[in-house]
């Protein structure tokens, strides 16, 4: 779940290292743990390179390669329009003017992004009908332990200088803790990401009481569930929604972006992630497949069996972690008009920017890193692409608190702080189909585009280790 925008204060020290000198927020060393034996790495982990990680112009051109590729096959023009901070909204219809498109027999004179925010301001998501807020009583089998401090009351967190500008450190007891919470949230969005469940037809009310159970079920609390009052379990946040979506009784339909951001509170902390799925987008045959995996798997279907037995997707960026990662079905085929297949096309093409945006994120992090770093490579993705990445919603740490410092920004910044073994924090970039200027409803939590540019979203929860960078939210 995104954290807004935050100012951390400062406080005296200054790192050594030769790429990152900045003062560096106050750090509490969490006590060591008994003497036991010590843990192996996780498969997850990722050793940093001894070269320099990543720099923003190498990915900038990975990505131009990754975007121009993708839009040599489906015959788009690859030439990307350039965003910065000085667009305003009412600056962005005369730049759309410049934007390249691919011209059609039909409709010579805008091209493919134009046409799908025109779709999208011609259709947009409009607040539905939702059911009351599930409440969890205590009992036997759901002690004080098992609910984090606002699960009751919806209270606001505890915003103090301890959470603000305090940065743990963590040691190897508290890791395995939030190991264990970010694999348990991985493997509650792999099941609601899959085809069988994120399907047309479907509302997200209905997806949200899946994933409710099946949390339960599994012992844990649905972190966004009364948090500062939130109404639901997970996020889901469609199409020109970047984040915060509350689920409701509006049916998915073939071709929404849908961005589901899952997270559980277990054994004290909290596990934290999301993913964007393009709905429909998959062949007929693995539909099917979908359906009986799911079935097979159990009343929660948390074990989603199309993540053990098929190779997860290789993304464009050289990371090991993006190689065993996100899996993605194999695409739909047949569309009924030409409409329907730029739709889902451009939609894949977004859904693949943000994904390369988050991998690259997490790739910039090792110890003696810049935590201004992974906002320029996240931005380089972006300018690839031609999109743009939202700036008044950012990346937090986590632990016990579901929010706390550091904040991860996910465009270029100045926030000079040095990566430390022992830190944790979410990487979770939002990026755009047009501009990146949001508001937010009358519901106090649903964010949109204001130009009805369509959102994806991906985030992982990461460890900085010794030698590189552990992501926690693998299944």
């Amino acid at each position: 779940m995104t954290m807004v925008a935050a100012t951390t204060t400062i406080v005296a020290r200054t790192a050594t290292t030769v790429r990152c000198k900045r003062p560096l927020q106050r750090l509490l060393h969490l006590p060591p743990p008994p003497p036991q034996q010590l843990l192996l790495r996780s498969k997850s982990s990722v050793p940093s390179s001894s070269t320099p990680n990543n720099p923003a112009d190498e990915v900038f051109d990975r990505s131009s390669n990754a975007a121009s590729t993708f839009d040599v096959k489906y015959n788009l023009d690859s030439s990307p329009p350039i965003y910065n901070n000085k667009i305003r909204s009412n600056d962005f219809d005369s730049l759309l003017q410049k934007l390249p498109f691919s011209p059609s027999p039909d409709n010579t004179k805008i091209g493919w992004r134009r046409r799908q925010l025109n779709i999208t301001n011609a259709n947009p998501i409009k607040p539905y009908p939702k059911s009351s807020r599930i409440s969890i009583r205590p009992s036997k089998r759901h002690p004080p332990s098992f609910f984090p401090p606002y699960a009751h009351n919806g209270s606001a967190p505890n915003n103090s200088s301890s959470t603000l500008d305090t940065v743990l450190l963590h040691n190897d007891t508290s890791i395995q803790r939030m190991r264990n919470a970010g694999q348990l949230a991985r493997q509650l969005l792999n099941y609601i990401c899959s085809p069988s469940i994120a399907s047309v037809g479907t509302t997200t009310e209905q997806i949200n009481n899946i994933l409710h159970n099946a949390t339960i079920k599994h012992g844990a609390y649905p972190s966004p569930l009364n948090y500062m009052g939130f109404p639901k379990s997970v996020c889901s946040s469609i199409n020109e929604v970047v984040c915060h979506g509350i689920p409701d009784n509006r049916p998915l339909e073939l071709g929404d972006v849908v961005s589901f951001d899952v997270s559980c509170y277990v054994e004290g902390v909290h596990g934290d992630n999301c993913a964007t799925v393009i709905v429909g987008d998959v062949l007929e045959e693995e539909e099917k497949e979908e359906d009986h995996a799911t079935a097979a798997s159990g009343d929660d279907g948390v074990v989603v069996a199309h993540e053990s037995n098929k190779t997860p997707i290789t993304t464009t960026t050289t990371t090991a972690a993006a190689a065993r990662d996100w899996y993605i079905p194999p695409h739909k085929t047949q569309f009924t008009s030409d409409e329907e297949q730029e739709r889902i096309i451009t939609a894949r093409r977004l859904v693949q920017a943000a994904l390369e945006a988050r991998d690259e994120g997490v790739a910039a992090c090792k110890p003696g890193a810049c935590l201004t770093d992974i906002g320029a490579v996240i931005h380089a993705v972006s300018d690839a692409y031609g999109y743009d990445t939202v700036r008044h919603y950012r990346g937090h740490g986590i632990y016990e608190e579901f929010h706390r410092a550091p904040f991860v920004k996910h465009f270029r910044n100045e926030d000079r702080m040095e990566l430390l073994p022992g830190m944790i924090f979410t990487i979770e970039p939002m990026i755009t189909e047009g501009n990146a200027e949001c508001y937010e409803w009358n519901d106090h939590w649903t964010v949109v585009t204001r130009d009805g540019g369509r959102c994806a979203q991906f985030e992982h929860t990461v460890l900085i280790t010794e030698d590189g960078v552990e992501i926690l939210t693998l299944p």
